[in-house]
């Protein structure tokens, strides 16, 4: 009778770190980048996740839900440490203070936890984005990020026109269900 040792005995159950990190770094990247709006600090974050992950393989059922909680985690913390710095950047004083929030107190500037609650569901749309087929990526691209019309996603795609606004409708409705499970409420209609 051969006996395995412990490693081996996991490795059905669980990819290696390697397998991980060339699965999950992409991923992670992009929503750190989505929580804290610098691509230096996210490349940190994402980082630090990883040798945490390192630290504590043995005892880590799921490394993708572990990592995306500790990416979200240090994230806050990083945003929270450096607050005064975030919310003073003029390059992110239009993203966060602007329209539509006249009439609330810190000088017309949301408070830090709306702004974390906004970079999270941004960085989670990100994430839900980079699951989705590549088909259905692309239609959301042409129609939100081009701006495109029903007809011109059409033109390009080869779908009917019918048949692009009813993917595009199931995919937000997809969208909109997998935000609220993870506790992003009133992000979709």
């Amino acid at each position: 009778m051969s006996r395995q040792r412990p490693a081996e005995a996991t490795s059905a159950d669980k990819p290696s770190l390697v397998a991980v990190f060339e699965a999950e770094e992409g991923p992670l990247l992009r929503y750190a980048f989505g929580l804290v709006g610098r691509r230096e600090v996210a490349e940190e974050l994402v980082q630090d996740a990883f040798l945490r992950l390192h630290q504590h393989w043995d005892n880590v059922e799921r490394p993708r839900a572990w990592l995306f909680r500790c990416v979200r985690n240090r994230a806050f913390n990083h945003l929270r440490d450096h607050k005064r710095e975030t919310l003073s950047d003029p390059n992110l004083s239009d993203e966060v203070g602007g329209s539509g929030l006249e009439g609330k107190k810190d000088m017309g500037r949301e408070a830090p936890d709306e702004v974390l609650g906004k970079l999270e569901a941004a960085g989670l749309v990100h994430m839900l984005l980079d699951e989705m087929d590549e088909r259905d990526r692309e239609l959301i691209h042409l129609k939100y990020f081009e701006g495109l019309k029903y007809s011109n996603i059409s033109e390009r795609t080869g779908m009917s026109i019918g048949n692009v606004g009813y993917r595009l409708h199931h995919i937000l409705r997809s969208l909109a269900e997998s935000l609220r499970r993870a506790g992003v409420e009133g992000a979709m209609p």
